[in-house]
């Protein structure tokens, strides 16, 4: 019975996501705790992948990212710089598949096979991106691992050594993740 609930609260959940309009971008400011993780809703359709560097990007209209509040700059070494943290609160594929298919959609990729993409966090989560807010989640085209995964990784180790704040890491990633290694100076 409550097996049953659960489910239909979350189809109801990824009903009204998907019924939802476009959103306003919500990356980290100065203060991480300002930001919000409350469910954005998906744009169905008119997103556009762009390209900087050779590298797709996701429209910021669309995917603007999206901040982690349980996630500050003082709790860094108890979240984000823990080992296996991530783990703990990566939402499961029946949820991110669902979104993947809708922004495959939304992007109007003539390529709908769902195993061409990554259900990419623009924000990462050990950038501490929202985890399951469908503004912080894209279909990144081509295969996992790929190139924005070795700069979600050096901001990451940038950021847990101090180099760099949370809330600059976030606003680099999500700005643009191909030159967000040249602009805090890492690269």
């Amino acid at each position: 019975m409550a097996s049953t609930k659960r489910w239909s609260l979350a189809l109801l959940a990824v009903a009204a996501i998907g019924l939802a309009g476009c959103h306003a971008p919500r990356v980290a400011s100065s203060s991480a705790t300002a930001a919000t993780t409350s469910a954005a809703p998906v744009k169905t359709s008119g997103c556009h992948v762009r390209t900087e560097n050779g590298q797709p990007l996701p429209d910021p209209a669309c995917t603007p990212g999206v901040t982690n509040p349980a996630v500050t700059q003082t709790d860094l070494q108890s979240t984000v710089c823990k080992s296996g943290w991530t783990k703990t609160i990566r939402p499961p594929a029946s949820y991110t598949d669902g979104l993947k298919r809708q922004g495959i959609a939304a992007y109007g990729d003539t390529d709908t096979k769902p195993g061409d993409y990554e259900e990419d966090h623009l924000i990462s989560l050990e950038l501490g991106g929202a985890p399951s807010d469908p503004g912080n989640l894209w279909p990144e085209p081509g295969a996992s691992p790929n190139a924005k995964d070795k700069v979600e990784n050096a901001l990451h180790k940038a950021m847990c050594d101090g180099k760099v704040t949370l809330a600059a890491a976030q606003h680099a990633i999500a700005t643009d993740w191909t030159t967000a290694e040249a602009t805090l100076g890492i690269g």
